[in-house]
Order: C-alpha cells, then sequence, then structure tokens
C-alpha cells in the first residue's frame, strides 16, 4: 500500500498555484437544491448561502463545493437554463465576498462548468465523469481546473436500476482507469477520481469499496470520498440522515487510512478534526 501512495500525483493547481492535498482536504457542501436528501432548500438564498460558507469556512472547509442539480435517486430532471440560474448568482457573491475560497462547481454539463469557472469556480467536480456530456472534457482541458470524475451507471433517475457487479471494486477500477485515459489524451492534468459511493451501488457495495479503498491508489490521482451522511451509513445505522454524523466521522476516518486525499462532507469541523487526528498519526506525533 505504501509503494501505491508513494506514487500517486497528490498535488493540484489550483488557479495556477500548486497545492499539496496528501494533507488531505476538507470540500464542504453548497447544495442549492430544494430537494437534496439532506440539507434541500437551506440555502435557497444569496444570504442563506453566504452564512453556511462563512460558517464552512470557519470550520476550517479547504474548497467549497456548489451544485444546483440533486443527484440522490429519482432525483427530479431540471434544465440547464434552471440549473445555471441557481448556481452563478451566488457563486458570483460567494466569490466576490470571500476571494480566496476555493470553489467547486458540482454539474455534469459543460456550458454549466464552463459558466461557473468565469464566475469564479477553479475545479469542477462531475459525478458522470463526462458520460452525460461527451464536451466536458474538451472544456475543463481548456478551462486548465482540476476535474473530479466519479464513477456512475446511468443518471440519477435510474441509477439504482441496475446495480449488479461481477466485481464491483475491479469493474468500478477499470472504468475509473478508461476514463483516465482518455482524460489524458483529451489534455486534462489535474484529475480526482471518486469511485461513486451510493451511485449505483448496492449497501453491501458500498461497503466492499470502502473496505478496498486503497487498491484505487494504484490509478496514481488522487481520491475523492463522498459518504456524508448518506443511506450507506443510516441504512446500516438504522437511523436517519440527521442522526448519521457519527457513522460518517467513522467511514471518513477508515477512508483517509485507505488513502482518501478530498472528504466531501456536510459537516466541515468534525472531517476537519478526523483529518488531524489522521494527521497526527501520518507524521509520526510531530504536532506544532
Amino acid at each position: 500500500m505504501q509503494d501505491k501512495l508513494m506514487s500517486k500525483k497528490t498535488t493540484l493547481n489550483f488557479g495556477g498555484k500548486l497545492e499539496d492535498i496528501n494533507g488531505p482536504l476538507v470540500m464542504g457542501i453548497l447544495n442549492l437544491t430544494p430537494d437534496s436528501f439532506y440539507d434541500g432548500g437551506k440555502n435557497s438564498t444569496i444570504d442563506l448561502s453566504l452564512k453556511n460558507v462563512k460558517k464552512m469556512m470557519r470550520d476550517g472547509a479547504d474548497i467549497i463545493d456548489i451544485g444546483a442539480y440533486s443527484s440522490r435517486p429519482g432525483a427530479t430532471h431540471i434544465s440547464e437554463k434552471e440549473e445555471l440560474e441557481r448556481i452563478i448568482p451566488i457563486l458570483k457573491e460567494i466569490h466576490l465576498q470571500f476571494p480566496k475560497i476555493k470553489i467547486s462547481i458540482d454539474t455534469f454539463r459543460s456550458k454549466v462548468a464552463e459558466k461557473a469557472v468565469e464566475a469564479g469556480a477553479v475545479m469542477i467536480n462531475d459525478i458522470s465523469g463526462g458520460d452525460l456530456d461527451r464536451e466536458m472534457w474538451k472544456t475543463v482541458a481548456n478551462l486548465s481546473v482540476p476535474y473530479v470524475a466519479m464513477h456512475m451507471n446511468g443518471n440519477p433517475q435510474n441509477m439504482q436500476e441496475n446495480i449488479h457487479y461481477s466485481n464491483v471494486v475491479d469493474e468500478v477500477i477499470k472504468d475509473l482507469s478508461i476514463k483516465i485515459n482518455g482524460m489524458l489524451q483529451a489534455g486534462i492534468l489535474d484529475i480526482i477520481i471518486d469511485p461513486g459511493f451510493g451511485f449505483g451501488k448496492s449497501l453491501e457495495q458500498n461497503y466492499q469499496l470502502l473496505a478496498h479503498l486503497d487498491e484505487f491508489n494504484i490509478l496514481g490521482h488522487p481520491i475523492l470520498v463522498g459518504v456524508s451522511r448518506k443511506s450507506m451509513i443510516y441504512k446500516l445505522l438504522k437511523n436517519n440522515p440527521q442522526e448519521a454524523l457519527n457513522g460518517t466521522t467513522a467511514v471518513h476516518t477508515i477512508a483517509l487510512v485507505k488513502g482518501a486525499n478530498i472528504l466531501r462532507v456536510h459537516d466541515v469541523k468534525e472531517a476537519k478534526e478526523a483529518v488531524t487526528i489522521w494527521n497526527a498519526i501520518n507524521n509520526g506525533m510531530k504536532l506544532k
């Protein structure tokens, strides 16, 4: 495992500045959707969004990930126009009020990604890894920003209808490997991979991915893990998203040990605490 970790790229170029993400980083979630599974409607105005961004920054967020298209299973499809109308005004204001924070745009649409980067975003987080918009890779290459490519079968409306794998770990790694080759050929320089927990996987398959997350290090690119308050946690613990923080922190800790470089989270403070403890252990308790 250590050999794999040593060979993995652990720097990203954010707006011309190279940053080491072996830390790892915490990405705070800002959902602008009315129907997200946990925080739908909580950021319905610019003032509410700014308030929540300020809190996430105070809690130590390294990146703010803004999305306006709900990707929960069976989510309502919205048009590109509506997605842009939800995102751009708030993104511009966040960039104006907090110019130093790194903003990621959570979208699978190349046009939305392009407009968001023009408005101040410095990273693109694509749940489809380019499958839902064939112009995405070309757009990302032209924009020269870090790109998160996630594994998902189908789309948010049908991804839970066909979740059969012979070996979920091998098949997801293979799919991401093929995508990486294509992205490199397209000219994308900073690639982050995401196994796609909860996106077209059963409860058992999600935990198989977690148990073997260290195997994804062989792909040679940073790993983003998005498990915050998801059903893989609350269904196992027989509670609900509101009660899933403790389980989320447990999964985050396991993910860090197995090589995760970015945690995408609803609860920044708790995730940063997990990272701080991981850093202390990883650095042999060389604390400041």
